[in-house]
């Protein structure tokens, strides 16, 4: 389960986040649907959460299998593609069962891919009928926790929305996705846009959601 702590600044101590001084954090980069999977996810993010607290991180995706008993050793998981998908029954019932015993979700569409989008969409359905994504104004403590992100950058205007929509169990937050995409292919070698609309400040935002995530 992800630890429910208070932590009063920015620049925060092992103690504070659970974590002894041997440990190190590692986030899975989810297989799914077959062989969908990212290369095109920059894992920029976790040096930088690193360098700007005592938090520990590995500094690499551990690529999990969604359909596996590993997925459960990791607190913190990430998806994303560009193209249609199908999640078979196990991989189903692993999403549930992680998202309802403290595991987190963080979901982009690579490349702002309607097809990603609309399959993401349904499959979430499928293992939660009563899902519904909502959008998460700036105004959300996702926003500040280390980095101070007054508005979303995305490559070209995107408006009425922060860009993000989450998913609750039980009064929390346990999955973030982003329609526009995440990925901050910026950092990422052989990797681009494709013309999609990038959040294109992805690295602080992808900072403060895993913080948070661990947080809350």
């Amino acid at each position: 389960m992800r630890p429910l702590l208070a932590v009063g600044c920015l620049l925060f101590g092992l103690a504070a986040l659970g974590q002894t001084k041997d440990e190190v954090l590692q986030c899975a980069n989810l297989v799914y649907g077959g062989n969908h999977s990212s290369r095109c996810f920059s894992d920029e993010f976790l040096s930088a959460v690193q360098k700007s607290s005592a938090l520990r991180t590995e500094r690499r995706f551990k690529s999990v299998k969604l359909d596996s008993d590993e997925l459960f050793k990791y607190p913190f998981a990430m998806i994303t593609g560009e193209s249609d998908f199908y999640l078979g029954a196990k991989e189903r019932g692993n999403l549930k069962k992680y998202l309802g015993s403290g595991g987190f979700l963080l979901a982009s569409a690579g490349c702002s891919s309607k097809s990603f989008d609309q399959a993401f969409r349904r499959e979430l359905k499928r293992v939660f009928p009563d899902a519904k994504l909502q959008d998460i104004p700036m105004s959300h403590p996702v926003f500040h926790t280390v980095n101070k992100v007054e508005k979303l950058q995305t490559r070209h205007a995107a408006e009425g929305k922060s860009g993000l929509e989450g998913f609750e169990r039980d009064g929390k937050l346990v999955l973030i996705y982003s329609p526009q995409g995440l990925n901050d292919t910026a950092h990422s070698s052989g990797c681009c846009c494709c013309g999609g609309n990038e959040i294109e400040n992805a690295i602080e935002v992808n900072m403060n959601i895993l913080v948070y995530a661990l947080l809350h």
